[in-house]
């Protein structure tokens, strides 16, 4: 999608939205060279604040390659938002439900049109402690192995400084003003995982390529080191399971 067919919801979307991020925020974004010009791309970002999504798209406005969001189907119910989101073609994602195999479908067949679309892999805010990339679903594999388009690796970091992944009010800190780093880098080579059957064990493994990817560009971003195993949600779960049990025990 050319910034000529942008579209006007979208540009709507961007004069309410860049006044306040320019007004608020610092911005360091780099790679914007490893965005296509043009052909069906899919994006792959690492989450870590409610206003990253803000951050990112405003980088990925300015390529003049919009891209469409998978977003909470209850969002597309809110009297204005879903308006917006109707409006910019986001797709709403209905979880844990019959529906929810429809918002993949529609991913795949906006990609196949030449279109981006953005995935958040580990599907929430991350939880780990230093807010790295966590491990991730495998939607995003699946969707890459399927089209075999480009997959853009995207690390954010500035956002989460503001408000912090599951902040309260008192925790969001605009000012001093934060800087919204940004960096893209090269598609990630997944040529090996095609032809393969879709397994769970290849879904797993170039999902794990995909977020090695997302990991080192943060690394590059923040300048520092990330953990050698990333955050399991559902092992952290379990063991907080196994913990609250033992202790019913005593």
């Amino acid at each position: 999608m050319s910034r000529r067919r942008i579209g006007f919801w979208y540009r709507l979307a961007a004069v309410i939205a860049k006044p306040p991020l320019l007004l608020l925020f610092k911005r360091d974004w780099r790679g914007m060279e490893h965005i296509p010009a043009e052909g069906g791309f899919i994006t792959a970002i690492n989450h870590n604040s409610y206003l990253d999504m803000f951050s990112y798209g405003h980088f990925q406005y300015n390529t003049g390659r919009v891209p469409r969001f998978l977003a909470k189907a209850a969002l597309f119910k809110a009297p204005g938002v879903g308006l917006m989101l109707r409006g910019t073609g986001q797709i709403p994602v209905f979880r844990e439900s019959s529906n929810a195999v429809g918002a993949f479908r529609a991913a795949v067949e906006a990609v196949e049109r030449g279109e981006c679309v953005a995935f958040y892999p580990e599907g929430t805010l991350t939880r780990d402690p230093g807010q790295w990339p966590m491990t991730a679903k495998t939607g995003v594999a699946r969707a890459a192995l399927q089209t075999k388009a480009p997959v853009i690796p995207i690390a954010q970091w500035g956002a989460n400084l503001a408000m912090p992944p599951y902040a309260t009010e008192n925790k969001v800190r605009f000012f001093p003003r934060k800087t919204l780093k940004v960096l893209a880098g090269p598609p990630v080579d997944l040529a090996r995982f095609y032809g393969q059957d879709p397994t769970p064990d290849v879904l797993k493994d170039a999902t794990e390529e995909i977020m090695a990817a997302i990991t080192a560009l943060l690394e590059e971003i923040r300048g520092e080191k990330a953990p050698e195993k990333p955050y399991d949600l559902r092992e952290a779960r379990a063991e907080q399971r196994r913990k609250a049990a033992g202790e019913e025990v005593k």
